[in-house]
């Protein structure tokens, strides 16, 4: 296993996911406002800005080569920074329509900024997740559910469910409580099929890819 290194800037992060210069381009917009939107508005730990390109950026672009084939449509709820959804975006404009679902009016504004300067088209939702996770026309087995630090996997489930009971499927980047949360979605009755990867940039994090999601 090939691990990048906490100090891994734009160029060694761009090598390892073997990224266009266009896509480097645009990510470094998204790093370049994250630094100065962050002290205004808290996007992501003050501390984790000098490693942005690893604790950031390459946390969501171990995403692209889990992302399973036939899936057309990416919906990262409660996408604050940006991380994962709108990197994936920035790195592949062109290969899902990708939807930013956040409740805070002033995060939305800071992803609207840097699809505007990197010139790409993403669709944003200024809306709690329940009321979209009920639209029939976002969910399906063409839909792929992404999400970052934003509730454990038990509660994450129940937000998301409508759209998980429409065989929606769900990557998540999750940390040293990955088994804890697993254990504890099912003693709750959840059943999914689940896969597990281990994360490049934390050896101790993973990425849960979960499909066939129901509750008992």
């Amino acid at each position: 296993m090939q691990y990048l290194p906490p100090d891994a800037g734009r160029d060694e992060v761009c090598r390892f996911f073997g990224l266009t210069p266009e896509a480097c381009a645009r990510l470094e917009i998204h790093v370049r406002e994250l630094r100065r939107w962050n002290p205004h508005i808290n996007l992501v730990a003050p501390s984790t800005l000098d490693q942005a390109w690893t604790r950031h950026v390459a946390d969501a672009l171990q995403l692209l080569s889990l992302i399973p084939e036939g899936v057309q449509r990416i919906v990262d709820l409660g996408a604050g920074s940006g991380v994962p959804g709108l990197v994936l975006a920035l790195a592949a404009p062109e290969r899902w329509d990708v939807h930013l679902v956040e409740s805070a009016a002033r995060k939305c504004a800071f992803m609207r900024q840097v699809a505007q300067k990197a010139g790409i088209d993403v669709n944003m939702h200024h809306e709690r997740i329940e009321a979209l996770a009920t639209r029939e026309s976002i969910a399906g087995p063409d839909t792929l559910i992404t999400a970052r630090a934003l509730a454990p996997l038990p509660e994450l489930l129940a937000l998301a469910a409508p759209m998980l009971e429409a065989g929606t499927g769900a990557l998540l980047p999750k940390g040293r409580s990955a088994r804890a949360e697993v254990e504890e979605a099912r003693r709750r009755g959840w059943r999914f099929r689940l896969e597990a990867y281990p994360s490049v940039t934390d050896k101790e994090a993973s990425i849960l890819r979960l499909s066939e999601v129901r509750r008992d």
